[in-house]
């Protein structure tokens, strides 16, 4: 069984101070002694005016629980509403040493700004939340509190890796965040460290991690322009194929085929588009990408062999604009459908997110300096790409504007858009000692998914975005109203489709891999603080091969029980994870719940 959970009127943005922490080994081992002037319970009574005055035998009682925790170290601080850790603490025999804030609208506007400034803040929503008042009838948790309250804390649990100052701790306090984990909890910090993974692993990044630049940066923008431009080369490649493959038979040869732009017919003539050249120039391109990869140890640069001139790249993108974005109508030739299928099976050897890139050219741009989905948009021109980039000069300066490709053909569940959240853990950076949780959850949007709209709604499936929104009356009824599945319930899915074995054998496989690389790259950049874990919350989407794609990977995941299953797997995760981080600790055989050691570097 496990404890049951209530909340506490508690401050959930309290910072904890560690500068009254240097007690004297006569302090931490005494209870306080009342003065001789004022009766324990008079005490009691004016600094917790609400609580009814204590009789003996409950002061008795809490001083001998107190005692016994004070013997045992086993003294813990919670800071926001995590009732679970709370609970299961008191299980184990700690008791609480509560911190009382009286400045607390002050400290409040000093989190907010913290918030705005900080690259690491995780997706906990939890801190905007109200607290409800915990149930302590008689008020013995906070007589307890009052009894300890010049004791050493020895573990803390936070919401905010800020609230600890971890250089003030002693070496047998614990704490549930790592410093500096912005080299891979940052969606810049692991756009940039993955690209390093060649020095720790043979695996490639661009099997797991959709490729992603750092705008900011001069030369990233550069490496984005020419990805995108060769984007729209393989994309137009691809949509001439797949049309053909839709309406076969109807297939003509003609060297020189009309565009029209449907839109602006009704105003000019449309201008003849040379669709043989066009495709002429993206097979040049796509067959100048291969060369550069066959002769990598060269140190080819795209940017000095370039096929097409500026002023070109601008025809060769208004054409792809108006061919494959839905504006036009082709005629279609067997020869070019060759040439572009042939030039396909070349890349699709080399190219890992060939089929996740879609024909639309879509990519998804996140500001690196907010979480939960917020200011996160979508894309599909060039011009708007950049527009919305260089429109913040605080974030260019600071590389903050993350642009990363989207998955535009990723696995639907009935026609709907999903994606997962993955749990693990960190015990140790060195060495790097990783566990990975058994059980997840799925997120789904609120509307179908279509690519005729890049809107949120659709696209973005973090809760604390789709939860503002009514679902959609044309969504499959088979989603439930409040847009999450549990693992099982997806594999039922997976089951119906005849892909079971699947989950085991690729998804799970594929997300531990992902997580264990995505730390590798970091582990220089961590530092190294024995007693010291982090619970991080990964987000994965899945393609049509059910192939997983690392998205981000998120510090102080939320445990927010805002629906059924996250009020069911959150509770468990965090339960689970003292199992991890203090049942183990004196017996290395103790249950560990669904927690699996997947992996601790020799």
């Amino acid at each position: 069984m496990r404890p049951d959970v209530s909340m506490e009127a508690t401050s959930s943005r309290r910072s904890i101070q560690l500068g009254q922490k240097a007690h004297h080994a006569t302090d931490r081992h005494c209870t306080p002694c009342p003065d001789s002037a004022t009766p324990p319970e008079s005490k009691v009574r004016r600094s917790f005016v609400s609580l009814p005055v204590p009789n003996p035998e409950r002061l008795k009682t809490a001083k001998a629980l107190v005692d016994k925790a004070v013997k045992m170290h086993k003294i813990f601080s919670v800071q926001g509403p995590y009732p679970v850790i709370r609970a299961a603490l008191r299980a184990r025999g700690w008791v609480e040493q509560r911190i009382h804030r009286p400045n607390h609208h002050a400290h409040l506007r000093h989190s907010d700004e913290g918030r705005a400034s900080s690259n690491d803040v995780g997706d906990s929503d939890d801190d905007d939340d109200e607290v409800k008042k915990e149930q302590d009838p008689d008020g013995l948790y906070d007589l307890m509190s009052r009894l300890v309250r010049n004791e050493l804390v020895y573990f803390y649990w936070t919401n905010r890796r800020d609230a600890i100052n971890t250089n003030s701790l002693q070496k047998e306090q614990i704490t549930n965040h790592f410093a500096k984990a912005g080299s891979f909890t940052t969606k810049a910090g692991l756009c940039v460290n993955l690209r390093n993974l060649h020095w720790f692993d043979s695996a490639d990044p661009d099997t797991f991690f959709p490729r992603c630049y750092r705008v900011g940066a001069q030369d990233e923008k550069h490496a984005f322009i020419e990805d995108y431009r060769r984007t729209a080369c393989t994309s137009l490649l691809k949509y001439i194929v797949e049309r053909e493959q839709g309406v076969q038979g109807e297939g003509t040869s003609h060297n020189i085929l009309a565009v029209q732009d449907q839109r602006k017919q009704s105003k000019r003539r449309p201008r003849p588009v040379v669709l043989s050249q066009i495709i002429t120039s993206a097979l040049k391109v796509c067959q100048e990408f291969l060369e550069s990869l066959e002769h990598s140890d060269i140190d080819i640069s795209l940017e000095t062999a370039q096929t097409l001139t500026k002023e070109e790249w601008g025809e060769f993108i208004h054409s792809y604009y108006l061919v494959v974005h839905g504006r036009a109508e082709i005629e279609s030739s067997d020869h070019f459908v060759t040439c572009c299928k042939a030039m396909l099976q070349r890349l699709v050897e080399v190219s890992p997110q060939l089929d996740i890139d879609g024909i639309h050219n879509i990519w998804i741009i996140k500001p690196g300096a907010k979480s939960r989905g917020r200011g996160i948009k979508c894309a599909k021109r060039l011009d708007q790409i950049l527009r919305l980039v260089d429109g913040d000069p605080t974030l260019i300066k600071e590389s903050k504007w993350v642009v990363q490709k989207y998955l535009e053909r990723p696995l639907l569940i009935h026609g709907t858009k999903f994606d997962v959240r993955q749990w693990f853990l960190v015990t140790d950076w060195n060495p790097l000692t990783v566990w990975f949780y058994k059980k997840c959850y799925m997120r789904f949007s609120t509307q179908p998914y279509s690519l005729d709209t890049l809107d949120s709604s659709v696209h973005l499936c973090n809760n604390s975005i789709q939860k503002h929104l009514r679902p959609s009356q044309q969504r499959h009824r088979g989603i439930p109203s409040d847009n999450m599945w549990s693992d099982d319930q997806f594999r039922t899915f997976l089951s119906s489709q005849g892909q079971d074995g699947q989950w085991q054998t690729v998804v799970v496989p594929g997300m531990k891999s992902a997580v264990i690389h995505a730390l590798q790259t970091t582990q220089d950049l961590m530092e190294s603080r024995k007693n010291t874990f982090e619970l991080y919350g990964a987000d994965f989407m899945l393609g049509r091969d059910l192939r997983p794609w690392l998205i981000e990977i998120n510090a102080s995941p939320t445990m927010a029980p805002s629906t059924p299953v996250t009020a069911r797997l959150c509770a468990a995760v965090q339960e689970d994870t003292l199992r991890v981080v203090l049942d183990r600790r004196t017996d290395r055989t103790a249950n560990t719940g669904d927690f699996q050691l997947v992996y601790r570097q020799q």
